[in-house]
């Protein structure tokens, strides 16, 4: 049976046990030591040294714990219990032997005595027990005297770790101007004694630093506010040192601190203030829409959503000419321009602005109005403007048919300014490439400048500018758009090349085919087109035509019987008329080729038959025509290489003196807005202000005068419309590909003064001799009689149908 032992810091439990020990009552011992209760009337024997009667009954051995305090500091090692035997008689027979957690480590047994001993310094925050078996050996032969026992060591709790804020430093935050008692944050202090054992765990809060703002409640721990007003604007943080000690906070008590920081969070509790009452600011009268003026601030400390402002006008005479709106970031006015301005029409402004909290608490208002008013002057500084149209824009219609130098339009646009410079007018002639049209420099008169064509361009649309006389740099622009009417101009014709045919077994009254026909032009009512046959083809005997009044027509054979070896070709004029005003008509040419075709109508051949020929032509026949073709055509080169060797006395012989002539000049123009570069009067002829003076001109060559009097009366030369000749003349220079430099035309205009002829000069005949007519030399009286004969031209043969 086991028994065991204790050495404690109550020596008196050992000294029992030891006595016990020797009486022999080892059951007593066991009974004592385990905690178990020990009848009194058992213990009074044993006392009184009387023997008892009953009989002992042996009983297994029931462990109990063993104490040892932790933190032990001493040399030697801590005793810690005895273990004993039934069987030991105290001879050394028997051998204790120790197991189980920190067995021969932390735990050491004497194997003779059973004296435990612990020989490491225990902590119980680390271990705060460990299991031990326990076992007696026969020294002699090992063999278990008793059955392994287990029992458990605790290691006793002594106040050796102070209060630990494992959660700290701690941040809080709590409004300002909270009421007494707000609660701000709770810290927690844990300590690693055993809250079971004595008062080592039990902590007391108590506050270091931080009164008379703070106070910390000693039980739990929760920071409360202590001091009425705390005002954020007057100081925002605080830091609190709070203390944890335990033992119930008793002198020799261990203790432990943290740091809360706190911070006072803002309220709305200051109005917003302008530092000053009145703003002077000035912006430029030419300042674009939307553009800064100045800025005003109101000063309010607070922050965040309590410091945001929203500003407006209020009163003043610019609130419909300036606006203000409330910068985000910076929490100040933006004044900007809402309206054009002018300092010709209002050189100064008034503007009343408030400046005002948008969010409010209502503890707060007895503060104070959460909003305060300021007086911004605005002046307006005069700019140098640039000259402005009226009105901005111009829509201008115009027929296509207009003569060159008409005026379509006036453009007028004036200086905004208080001087009213003058202005000078022009095109930009990005805009006018083509550059159609033209503008007064003075008056701002828009004038066609070439001829419009509708079909080729529909729509102009140009930019004006206009630019002060004083000041080039100030230039000012209005889009002018141009529609173009419809004039009816183009005839109708043919939209492709017909070809029809017809068959030799055709009957009369078959269609043979349908045209169509397109006109360029574009009239109201829509396109109606009227079909016939030519003139000079309105009786033929072959073919007729059928309207069918839906802007096609058929064409139809008048009679049978058509052979290929008669005619194999018939080309039928046909004459389309629109229904514009003038009426315009062309004439289209339908070719029909006859053809064999099978009883079906299908062609089978259009070709002619190849017996037209004569059978009995032999192949030296044949020879000897084409012979005499090529005789004959050789003879026509030789002749047409004669007319053109008699003709060369009258053309001039160095063209290379001409050229040189044309440019040999030192007055060049600056081109056609170039008004100072010439004069103006140089360019007319005297003689052409004398009505019926004119002299004969040539007729292959119309005269510049002449030419021009189709585009301008010949009554604007003498008047105000000299820009008018201008444009034409230029006009006229420019399409001629073949006519020397516009201003050197006054030169060489009217050569041949004295001459019937004219001028005889060949400056402006582009074309060949092959291509020109000379019927007009029988008008030039009998000096050219003999040239009307070499060069008259005879009628050709009239076409078939």
């Amino acid at each position: 049976m086991w028994t065991s032992g204790r050495m404690s810091n109550a020596k008196n439990w050992l000294g029992l046990g030891m006595s016990l020990y020797f009486w022999g009552l080892m059951d007593l011992t066991t009974t004592v030591l385990s905690g178990t209760p020990t009848p009194q009337g058992e213990l009074e024997a044993l006392l009184s040294d009387k023997p008892q009667s009953h009989q002992r009954t042996k009983r297994s051995w029931v462990w109990n714990q063993f104490f040892v305090l932790e933190e032990y500091t001493g040399t030697d090692p801590l005793y810690v219990g005895k273990l004993h035997s039934d069987m030991d008689r105290g001879d050394g027979s028997i051998k204790y032997i120790l197991s189980g957690e920190g067995a021969g480590i932390v735990f050491t047994i004497d194997d003779t005595t059973g004296d435990i001993h612990a020989i490491q310094r225990l902590d119980r925050e680390e271990r705060a027990q460990y299991t031990l078996r326990a076992q007696a050996l026969d020294r002699r032969t090992g063999r278990p005297m008793e059955p392994e026992s287990e029992f458990i060591i605790k290691i006793q709790d002594i106040n050796d770790n102070e209060p630990k804020f494992l959660d700290g430093p701690y941040v809080a935050t709590v409004p300002e101007m909270s009421p007494v008692g707000t609660s701000v944050i709770q810290v927690t202090a844990t300590d690693a004694d055993d809250p079971t054992y004595g008062n080592s765990a039990r902590v007391v809060y108590s506050i270091l630093q931080g009164q008379p703002y703070f106070s910390v409640d000693s039980k739990t721990g929760v920071i409360r506010t202590a001091l009425m007003n705390m005002d954020r604007e007057a100081k925002e943080y605080y830091e609190v040192i709070i203390q944890a000690k335990d033992m119930g906070g008793q002198l020799g008590g261990l203790a432990g601190t943290t740091a809360v920081n706190i911070t006072l969070s803002d309220v709305n509790d200051n109005p917003p203030r302008f530092p000053q009452k009145h703003y002077q600011m000035s912006v430029l009268e030419s300042a674009p829409i939307s553009s800064t003026v100045g800025r005003v601030f109101a000063k309010d400390l607070d922050e965040g959503i309590n410091a945001e402002m929203k500003y407006t006008i209020v009163d003043g005479d610019g609130a419909d000419a300036f606006d203000i709106s409330t910068d985000p970031n910076f929490q100040v006015g933006i004044i900007t321009v809402k309206k054009p301005l002018s300092f010709e029409s209002k050189k100064s402004y008034t503007l009343k602005v408030e400046g005002a909290n948008p969010h409010l608490e209502m503890r707060f208002l007895n503060l104070g109005p959460f909003q305060d008013t300021t007086t911004v002057h605005i002046s307006v500084e005069d700019v140098d403007e640039p000259p402005m149209f009226e009105p901005g824009f111009y829509f201008v219609e115009v027929p296509e048919d207009v003569a060159i130098g008409t005026t379509i339009q006036i453009i007028s646009a004036k200086d905004p300014d208080v001087t009213n410079n003058s202005i000078r007018y022009s095109i930009d002639r990005s805009s006018d490439s083509g550059r159609f049209f033209y503008v007064d420099i003075t008056t701002g008169a828009l004038m066609t400048a070439r001829p419009l064509d509708r079909e080729e361009f529909s729509w102009h649309n140009i930019t004006v500018l206009a630019m002060e006389m004083n000041n080039p740099s100030q230039v000012g622009s209005v889009p002018v758009t141009i529609k173009v009417l419809d004039v009816n101009d183009n005839a109708p014709e043919f939209p492709r090349f017909y070809e029809a045919f017809v068959c030799e077994n055709a009957k009369a009254g078959q269609l043979i085919q349908t045209v169509s026909a397109v006109d360029q032009d574009d009239p109201r009512n829509g396109q109606h087109f009227y079909y016939s046959l030519a003139p000079e083809a309105a009786n033929n005997p072959n073919f007729t035509i059928r309207d069918n009044q839906d802007n096609t027509a058929r064409i139809l054979t008048r009679r049978s019987g058509f052979r290929q070896q008669e005619q194999s070709v018939f080309y039928l004029p046909i004459l389309i008329a629109d229904s514009g005003q003038p009426v315009l008509s062309s004439t289209g040419t339908l070719t029909i080729q006859v053809c064999s075709c099978d009883d079906d109508g299908h062609v089978m051949s259009c070709s002619p038959e190849a017996y037209m020929l004569p059978v009995s032509l032999s192949r030296g026949a044949l020879i000897a025509i084409l012979a005499c073709i090529f005789v004959l055509l050789v003879l026509v080169l030789l002749i047409l290489s004669m007319r053109r060797h008699r003709k060369q006395p009258y053309i001039i012989d160095d063209e290379e003196n001409i050229h040189e002539n044309i440019v040999r000049y030192d007055d060049e123009g600056g081109g056609e807005e170039d008004t100072e570069a010439f004069d103006i009067a140089a360019m007319w002829n005297p003689r052409e202000a004398q009505a019926g003076t004119a002299p004969k001109t040539r007729q292959d060559m119309l005269p510049e005068i002449e030419s021009l009097s189709r585009y301008v009366p010949q009554t604007c030369a003498v008047n105000s419309t000299v820009h008018s000749y201008v444009l034409a003349k230029l006009y006229e220079a420019d399409m001629d590909l073949w006519a020397p430099p516009f201003d050197s035309l006054q030169t060489y205009m009217f050569e041949g003064d004295g001459s019937v002829a004219g001028s005889l000069s060949s400056l402006q005949s582009a074309t060949s001799d092959s291509e020109q007519n000379f019927d007009f030399l029988t008008d030039w009286g009998p000096r050219f009689r003999k040239l009307a004969e070499l060069y008259g031209a005879s009628e050709g043969p009239a076409p078939l149908w």
